[in-house]
Parts: C-alpha cells; sequence; structure tokens
C-alpha cells in the first residue's frame, strides 16, 4: 500500500515548526504605560476580585474562563501512536488547542495528565473547573474514556466532549449524509457495519441511531456483537441491546454480504472481495490512519463512494469539521451540556455547507473551509435549548 503523500515534508521542517512548542499566550491590551499596568494588576485588579468574591457569577464576565477550552489527555490512545505517554502527547494537544483558536476563535489550555485512574483524571479536572469553561477530551484509551466522560459529564456544570468519540460521530454523520444524496438513498434505508467498536465506533453508532439508521451492525477483534455473546464490556452489551436486528453473528464477511456501508474505525485489512459482496452502489468509509482498512484506490472499484481519514485523498473525514464549532456553539448558547440533538444538529450543519455542490469525491468540506465552523456553532447554539 502507498502511504507516501503528496504533501510529504521533511524532518527537519517538521520539527522547525515545533520548536519551542506552537501555543504562546497574547495580551488583549498593551502593559506599556504605569497607568495600563496598574489597572491590569495591582492595585486595579483587586477591585475585580472583590467583586468576583462577593458574586462567583461575574468570574464569566471579567475572566476568560467560561470562554476557555481545557484540551485534556492522559496520553494513552493517541492516533496512530498508541500509548506514548503525557509527556509525549502534548505537542498534540497543543496542536489541538491551535485549532481551537485558528477554526472557532476560541483559547484553550492543552493539560496532559501523568495518570491513568479514573478518580484522578476527574477529581483533578473537578478542582480545576474554576480555571476554564468546557472540556475537550482527547486520546484517551477505551472503554476508560467512556467513565471518564461521563463522570465528568455529570459532575461538572460546562461542556464535556470526548472528541475521538464524538468528534469523529459528527464527521461520519456529515459524510455519510452526502454520501447517501449523492447515491441517491435515504439514512433510514441503509445497512451499516461499523468495524471497530472502541471509542469512535460505539459513538458513531449512537449517532447513526439518532439520525434514523435502524439496521447497523458493529465487530469488535472477535466478529460482530450480538445480544449474549461472552465477554462483551459495559459499552459493547449496550450496543448489543440496539442493534443487528437481524441477529447476525459471524465476522466481516457475514456482516458485509449486502450490506450498503462500510465504516473502518478497526486498524484492520477488509479483502475487496468482501467490499465487493456489498449492495450495488455501495459506500466505504475506511478511516483507520496511517493505513486504510482498503486502499482508496483499490475500493472505489466496487464502491460508488470512499471516504478516509487522510488528506491526501477526497473526501477527509477530519474532526476538525467538528469540534471548532460545536464547542463555540455550546460556549455562545451558554450550554451546560452538548447533548445528542446538538451532535446531529453539527452534522448537518457541516453537510448544508456544500449544498448541492456534491460529488462521489466531494461528500464533505474540505478541513480548512471557513464556512464550516460559524454554521456548526449556530446549528449547535440553537440546537441547544438554552
Amino acid at each position: 500500500m502507498n502511504t507516501t503523500s503528496p504533501l510529504a515534508v521533511s524532518d527537519e521542517e517538521i520539527f522547525a515548526a515545533h520548536l519551542g512548542g506552537k501555543l504562546s499566550s497574547a495580551l488583549k491590551a498593551p502593559l506599556d504605560t504605569e497607568r495600563a499596568l496598574s489597572i491590569a494588576y495591582t492595585p486595579g485588579v483587586a477591585q475585580v476580585s472583590r467583586a468576583i468574591a462577593a458574586d462567583h457569577t461575574l468570574a464569566s464576565r471579567y475572566t476568560w474562563a467560561n470562554r476557555l477550552v481545557a484540551v485534556v489527555s492522559d496520553g494513552s490512545a493517541v492516533l496512530g501512536l498508541g500509548d506514548i505517554g503525557a509527556a509525549a502527547s502534548l505537542p498534540v494537544m497543543e496542536g489541538k488547542s491551535a485549532l481551537f483558536k485558528a477554526f472557532a476563535d476560541l483559547d484553550s489550555i492543552p493539560i496532559v495528565l501523568d495518570t491513568k485512574d479514573p478518580d484522578e483524571i476527574v477529581e483533578t479536572l473537578v478542582r480545576l473547573r474554576p480555571t476554564f469553561g468546557a472540556v475537550n477530551l482527547e486520546d484517551i484509551s477505551a472503554p476508560r474514556c467512556f467513565e471518564i466522560e461521563r463522570r465528568l459529564i455529570e459532575a461538572l456544570d460546562c461542556p464535556v466532549m470526548h472528541d475521538d468519540q464524538h468528534g469523529t460521530a459528527i464527521v461520519v454523520l456529515a459524510a455519510l449524509l452526502g454520501a447517501a444524496k449523492v447515491v441517491d438513498r435515504e439514512i433510514p434505508s441503509l445497512r451499516v457495519v461499523v468495524a471497530g467498536a472502541g471509542a469512535a465506533g460505539v459513538a458513531c453508532a449512537k449517532i447513526l441511531i439518532a439520525a434514523g439508521v435502524s439496521d447497523i451492525t458493529l465487530l469488535d477483534s472477535q466478529g460482530i456483537i450480538y445480544k449474549g455473546r461472552d465477554k462483551l464490556n459495559a459499552s459493547k452489551a449496550e450496543m448489543a441491546e440496539v442493534s443487528n436486528p437481524r441477529g447476525l453473528k459471524g465476522g466481516l464477511a457475514e456482516a458485509l454480504a449486502g450490506a450498503d456501508v462500510f465504516l473502518g474505525l478497526s486498524g484492520g485489512v477488509v479483502p475487496a472481495e468482501l467490499i465487493d459482496t456489498m449492495a450495488p452502489n455501495s459506500i466505504v468509509f475506511a478511516l483507520s490512519n496511517p493505513d486504510p482498512e482498503i486502499h482508496p484506490g483499490e475500493a472505489r472499484h466496487h464502491a460508488a463512494v470512499v471516504a478516509t481519514g487522510r488528506s491526501d485523498f477526497p473526501n477527509q473525514i477530519n474532526n476538525v469539521l467538528a469540534f471548532p464549532g460545536v464547542f463555540r456553539g455550546a460556549l455562545d448558547a451558554g450550554a451546560r451540556r452538548i447533548t445528542e440533538q446538538m451532535k446531529v444538529a453539527a452534522a448537518h450543519a457541516i453537510h448544508g455547507v456544500l449544498g448541492d455542490d456534491l460529488s462521489p469525491e466531494k461528500i464533505v468540506p474540505s478541513a480548512l473551509d471557513t464556512r464550516v465552523a460559524p454554521a456548526v456553532a449556530q446549528a449547535v447554539a440553537a440546537a441547544s435549548g438554552v
């Protein structure tokens, strides 16, 4: 498989761009006079601190906390790299913070925690709550990520989202809306196979079900997930109750026969002959990085629409289409939660940016399309009900 990108850059250029990190803080006003200094710091700042001490709600007006996103990771499941630890994950979190600023004009702080204990992670973020207004969880391994996200949503009075789960799911739904329109199908009529039942796979299945897909089959390393299968963890057992309506058993061959959509999130390999057993005008999303489950060039011989997670092939499923606008919309609305309705609204907003400008090689906007984040923010805020 050829994985060389036409956008390839040298190691020297990469390391030079990361020298000293990718982030810095900036002043909103210059501190170039004694008067300015006395207003921004002592003695003027004491008046603001006293006011907040008397009325804690004023912190949202006179500090950056309510507009600040904490990008949090333990480095246990970094895309393409695995469990590399907190320090090694920091460049990724810095990059995520840079994307928040570039696409949604939101300030954010990368926070990497040198622990994998869910109790410690939750307690740390609860104690840090006065510092930030939202939490973007990133690159935390399954199944711990499900527990950590759930507990933080319950404990914090601000938006919390694990982007590996829900950012992926939002963009997958947006891409499927586009692909379905290209092949002239309705979302509820599609038979969908999801290979990979980790964080992203489960979240994708849930949002597709919320969007109207009624026939969805999930697979893990042991094969098709079904009711009563041995040794299912809590998240897989939950999905067994709401998926696989035909009671399929077996492996990928049994799942793909006659299916309309393949969604790959497993890092495995899918033989072309199995794609060939899918229904006519099939849709293949081979999203594993850096090596898709099937090379897109080969998949196009068998499928009508093909997408990957890579930037050097058409139809890149890139989370940057979702998370900046989702958090911006939630914060603009003053929402305390990011609901399933808000995620579905985000997917429809991404899809709506292209309008009728769709083709088999253009089912989602470019990751650099500046129309996307404002559209998503507006849709998310409207769907928040606040």
